[in-house]
């Protein structure tokens, strides 16, 4: 009798289905999925839905660090032995979420290489995108790094064409994610969309010519349009 060969290891399926160590639960829209302060003991995958990530200072400011899509992990800090969460994650639209335990999470990174793999490319990418966040707070006006941050939420590069931002995100958010005021913001989305290079319908449809905004250069820096190394405006 031949015997039957084992599968392959699918990392997709396996962060699909409950089982050993492995729970999905579904939030609502502003139901926190941890909070700042919550023991670290397990790390979430989402499997649809947005979940915003935000960190509150000891004076009680909130700052956004990221928002995430689906196929994203976050609270991954508890694998270097953090006893308790940085930060608050929170659900922005309704989501389905994939929490894996801590122990559970370092068996398969040690036993499956294709996990492994994805997930090495998930901590790349998230170290890039750190990176450049923080060269964009630096170096560029507070106009480029609102075009910055639209385009990335209308995932802009993953599939070469935005696409529309839902849920639609609010200017005291866009604010908050990109360090000024919220008028800064209002300022520049109205010039955005006199220019057509977003529109407001159900939701913001962003148009890929934003992208000229971060291109060009600047050969003039105007009053109020410095970048903000120091703070927001």
């Amino acid at each position: 009798m031949t015997r039957k060969a084992k599968s392959p290891f699918d990392p997709k399926a396996y962060l699909s289905k409950a089982d050993g160590g492995r729970a999905i639960s579904t939030y609502r829209e502003g139901q926190a999925i941890f909070s700042q302060g919550d023991a670290a003991d397990a790390i979430f995958y989402t499997l649809d839905g947005k979940v915003k990530v935000t960190v509150l200072s000891e004076q009680g400011k909130e700052a956004i660090v990221a928002i995430l899509g689906p196929d994203s992990f976050f609270g991954e800090g508890c694998l270097t032995g953090q006893p308790a969460r940085l930060a608050t994650a929170t659900a922005m639209t309704e989501c389905t979420i994939m929490c894996v335990e801590k122990q559970a999470m370092i068996g398969v990174l040690r036993d499956e290489a294709k996990f492994s793999e994805m997930f090495i490319a998930h901590l790349l990418k998230r170290t890039t995108r750190v990176e450049a966040d923080l060269v964009d707070q630096l170096f560029n006006s507070s106009e480029k790094r609102l075009a910055r941050a639209l385009l990335l939420l209308a995932n802009f590069g993953k599939e070469g064409r935005p696409e529309p931002i839902v849920p639609k995100i609010s200017q005291e958010t866009l604010a908050d994610m990109i360090g000024t005021t919220r008028s800064r913001v209002n300022h520049f989305m109205n010039k955005f969309r006199k220019l057509g290079l977003i529109h407001y319908n159900e939701n913001l449809e962003v148009n890929s010519s934003l992208l000229n905004v971060i291109l060009r250069d600047e050969p003039h820096i105007h009053r109020g349009d410095a970048p903000e190394a120091l703070g927001p405006e």
